[in-house]
């Protein structure tokens, strides 16, 4: 026998996983909710076990970030996105509006590829078993190669878990003979349902390319704007705490802080006394030259390293309780690495004059990469959340809290999700939260309520009850304006036509009345004179000359 090559192998074995996956998905189709919701509950709290264990490993393999933080993204990944998805109906009738008669049946997609990051692998492989299982799916994983050791581990703890609890073999399973071809074999698969796709942007856009439908997460530059009223001492405290979180590897976490110039001073006295290292021109020009590539994209020597090291690597000494390496700037561009994102405590810093200046430095930064993802702003001034979010061109906006922790429903009650929808305008298919509503189909079941005879009868003009419009009164014989109720009636109930709460005045009687001084026309019911009735004939009559 012929011994194939490596690259032939490997697509043969990713064409048997998804051929397993198949196979075990239409057994597991048949199973009822309360079956699938028990298997899930097993595999996250089997992996929440092993948390400190996968992280451990996943610190000492790729050297990205700190263990400890990893424990509790692990964690997060089983036991709180469990706690979130545990009573969703997912599986059958899951809706039944008996008055509107619309009914929802929940249908899996079938078999799903997901692509694992070398920044949360493990993380991310609990995560995507149990929203796939819960909404009825089978899952084939392509771990990064630098991450293969504690991806195969925690592979082994989900499909353990799985089987225990009864779900049929090869519900979950993941490529153990890392190549591109057999990646590029699981997303060109017919039987293929979606792709799943988080990681790099090349490997991103190659899952798009596949032709197969994908759902990605995508790259993160999110901005923190600290507004003249927020809390400051709190706001740098979470942007740090957000920052150095598993030394930034999260794409939620800050890229740059902006700050109104009237608080730049405290702001800057603050982020000195809570660890923050303001780096001089030529030591952020070291930086520089240090975090990206030749090729333009991030440098993976500088991802969840901490600021020590980045900083004896760039050749300057720092205080040994340095938490983040600050850089001034004030220009945003593709090759300025400050205005991009960086995986690692590293911030860059703007001062505007003001929050309206402050909108198009958000602005300009997310339309240089981000644009879709996340968006943090510490504030006590609705005014000014309202109309960030009109406006902003990102799917979250996160209030007063660590984008990082944030931005995937840690500190906030958005779901709970290692895979954030950048949405159209970011390139992906979804804005959301990844879940298991993003995971299955829904079918509609719709009862005829109306006949094709009543769609023929005339169609009842809409009600003026809620409207401003005033109703113009067209008689063939003359109206005297003394005829008016209001001079004479000062309790008469207010129409649809006309609402005083609303005008100041009667407004009907056009720019010849609204250009008089409002004293001399606004005409109170209750008050009604000889001289006011004179004022209002005059208007009239002016109008009518024209």
């Amino acid at each position: 026998m012929v011994a194939l090559d490596k690259d032939l192998q490997s697509r043969q074995l990713a064409r048997e996983l998804v051929r397993n996956a198949k196979q075990a998905q239409n057994i597991f189709a048949t199973f009822s909710q309360e079956k699938i919701d028990s298997i899930v509950k097993h595999i996250a709290i089997e992996s929440a076990l092993h948390a400190e264990e996968l992280a451990k490993m996943a610190n000492e393999e790729t050297g990205f970030g700190k263990w400890q933080d990893k424990v509790l993204k692990n964690t997060f990944a089983s036991l709180r996105v469990y706690e979130h998805i545990k009573d969703l109906k997912t599986v059958g009738i899951i809706s039944d509006d008996k008055i509107n008669k619309v009914m929802e049946v929940g249908v899996p997609l079938g078999v799903i590829t997901a692509l694992v990051p070398s920044t949360n692998p493990t993380s991310t492989i609990i995560y995507k078993t149990l929203i796939a299982l819960k909404a009825g799916n089978a899952i084939v994983f392509s771990p990064h190669p630098n991450a293969k050791a504690c991806s195969f581990r925690t592979l082994e703890i989900v499909k353990k878990a799985a089987l225990e609890a009864g779900a049929p073999e090869g519900i979950v399973d993941g490529v153990t003979m890392l190549t591109l071809d057999a990646t590029k074999e699981l997303m060109h698969s017919k039987d293929v349902s979606l792709i799943l796709a988080t990681g790099g942007e090349a490997m991103v856009r190659a899952a798009y390319a596949s032709g197969t439908p994908t759902i990605s997460g995508g790259p993160g530059n999110g901005p923190a704007f600290i507004e003249r009223s927020a809390d400051i001492k709190k706001a740098v405290s979470d942007i740090i705490t957000s920052k150095t979180f598993d030394n930034g590897v999260i794409c939620a976490s800050e890229q740059s802080i902006i700050v109104e110039r009237c608080i730049y001073n405290e702001v800057h006295r603050e982020l000195l006394a809570q660890g923050a290292y303001f780096m001089n021109d030529d030591e952020a020009k070291r930086m520089a030259s240090m975090l990206l590539r030749g090729n333009g994209t991030i440098n993976p020597e500088v991802v969840g390293k901490d600021a020590l090291y980045l900083s004896q690597r760039a050749g300057f000494t720092i205080p040994a309780n340095t938490r983040v390496l600050i850089a001034l700037q004030d220009t945003v561009s593709p090759k300025n690495p400050y205005s991009r994102e960086k995986l690692c405590p590293i911030l860059g810093m703007y001062i505007e004059e003001d929050w309206k200046s402050a909108c198009h430095r958000v602005v300009d930064l997310l339309t240089n990469e981000g644009l879709g993802h996340t968006l943090v702003i510490h504030t006590q001034n609705e005014d000014v959340i309202r109309q960030f979010s009109l406006e902003k061109p990102v799917n979250r906006i996160l209030i007063n809290t660590p984008a990082s922790l944030g931005g995937i429903g840690a500190t906030t009650n958005l779901t709970p999700a290692l895979t954030l929808g950048c949405g159209a305008i970011g390139g992906g298919s979804s804005s959301d939260n990844v879940g298991p509503m993003n995971l299955l189909n829904i079918r509609k079941v719709g009862y005829g309520v109306r006949s094709i005879d009543d769609l023929k009868q005339p169609t009842q003009a809409p009600s003026c009850s809620a409207s401003p419009v005033v109703a113009v009164n067209v008689s063939q014989s003359p109206v005297s304006i003394l005829d008016d109720e209001r001079f004479f009636n000062s309790s008469v109930a207010t129409t649809c036509a006309y609402s005083p709460a609303s005008n100041h005045g009667d407004d009907r009687f056009g720019s010849a009345m609204n250009t008089a001084p409002r004293a001399e026309t606004t005409v109170a019911q209750s008050d009604i004179t000889e001289e006011n009735v004179e004022q209002i004939i005059k208007a009239v009559l002016g109008r009518l000359s024209k």
